[in-house]
């Protein structure tokens, strides 16, 4: 179990993607959960998060986690006083229990820069494939800055444990973190090379068969073309 935090915009997405892309979807997801429903919002905060704790052989990726509650929910006030207090109770006693299940959890925090945000911010505000990212609870990210460096303060204080520690990423540079994270989660994984039998392709069928013509379908037309 990979947990993603971090300022927006750090690139928490990216990364994920990053990793995906090498991986058997059947075995390795996403989890990126929106805001919780009526529902939810009367359940044990924890609940909606452990039904998506992986099984034996899975790897489950948390673009963002229970952790929204110490970040968002803290700095924009989607959460009481008694309920912050309460997760900083519950959540590494949580974490303790997974770790000795034998989940493997591993915590990483993508660092970024005010000024390395704000270019970001800028990018998305100026560059129409990226403007759809942009959502009004960023620009007030943006503009809690302190508020959001010292709810994260807080939560490294309680939740930085031995058995799930924090695994901090400069993330300025998007391409480097991104390497840096894959080889980190490789080294914190045991693993070894599965072997497997030589394979050859076999030759193709050929047998009398006259297929219909090509003009009977219906073509999506070839606007482009990549040589």
């Amino acid at each position: 179990m990979v947990i993603f935090e971090g300022r927006d915009t750090a690139g928490k997405g990216g990364t994920i993607k990053r990793i995906l892309e090498r991986l058997n979807s059947r075995y390795c997801r996403v989890v990126a959960l929106g805001t919780p429903t009526e529902r939810e919002r009367s359940q044990w905060y924890f609940q909606r998060y452990i039904s998506h704790l992986p099984s034996a052989g899975e790897i489950i990726l948390f673009d963002r986690s229970w952790y929204n509650r110490a970040g968002v929910e803290r700095v924009m006030g989607f959460c009481t006083e008694e309920e912050h207090t309460e997760f900083f109770r519950t959540c590494p006693q949580i974490e303790r229990a997974l770790v000795r299940w034998g989940i493997i959890l591993v915590k990483y925090w993508l660092s970024l820069s005010d000024e390395e945000q704000e270019r970001r911010f800028t990018d998305r505000i100026n560059n129409p494939g990226k403007r759809w990212k942009l959502s009004p609870m960023d620009l007030e990210a943006c503009a809690r800055w302190v508020d959001y460096a010292e709810a994260k303060d807080e939560m490294f204080s309680y939740t930085d444990i031995r058995e799930a520690p924090w695994h901090v990423v400069d993330a300025d540079d998007k391409k480097a973190p991104r390497l840096n994270i894959m080889s980190h989660l490789l080294e914190m994984v045991p693993y070894r090379d599965v072997p497997h039998e030589e394979v050859a392709l076999p030759p193709r069928q050929r047998r009398a068969y006259e297929r219909p013509p090509i003009d009977s379908q219906n073509w999506v037309p070839a606007r482009f073309v990549v040589r």
